[in-house]
């Protein structure tokens, strides 16, 4: 019996105890939109085009080996016609295509990863930039938590109020007006 009120009065005080601690740390939560912030990022104009030059320059030397594809199946089909070839030259020459084809798929493969890797290297520091103003906002503010409302899929925050987002406090702490 006794065992059984000891028991009680702590959790009682325990309770207690973590009623005070909620009450002197108030939560205070803001959200914001990473992806809105970047758009508005000067640095935002040169990395696209930055991008858009290494995707261009991928996909001319994609288009030259599709083209040398083109000529050699071209050549192959011509000589394929004339029906006096040696089975042995059309096999090599068929063999060759197949091996230029697997080349183009190849570097198509590779020049998406390359895209995107060029992609995440570009944005890295724009990314780092916004992070350490939200954090700065976020203290200069007493925000205990931030959430992202732009995440792949579905958002993080499913209710906000419109007061609690801090886009506009992070792109003001950037140097960048949005009106």
């Amino acid at each position: 019996m006794k065992l059984s009120r000891l028991f009680l009065t702590m959790g009682v005080c325990l309770l207690g105890l973590f009623s005070v601690q909620a009450q002197s740390s108030e939560l205070k939560i803001g959200y914001t939109n990473v992806n809105y912030i970047l758009s508005q990022l000067p640095e935002t104009k040169q990395i696209e085009s930055e991008l858009k030059t290494h995707e261009e320059q991928l996909g001319a030397q994609l288009q030259s080996k599709m083209k040398e594809f083109e000529d050699k199946y071209k050549a192959f089909s011509d000589l394929a016609q004339q029906g006096n070839v040696d089975p042995v030259i059309l096999n090599d020459k068929q063999t060759e295509l197949q091996s230029l084809q697997s080349s183009i798929q190849k570097f198509q493969q590779e020049a998406e990863q390359s895209l995107q890797v060029k992609q995440q290297e570009l944005l890295k520091p724009a990314y780092d930039k916004i992070q350490s103003n939200i954090d700065a906002v976020a203290k200069e503010n007493g925000y205990t938590h931030i959430f992202a409302t732009d995440t792949q899929g579905a958002p993080i925050l499913l209710y906000a109020q419109e007061q609690d987002d801090i886009s506009d406090l992070v792109l003001a702490k950037l140097g960048i007006s949005t009106e």
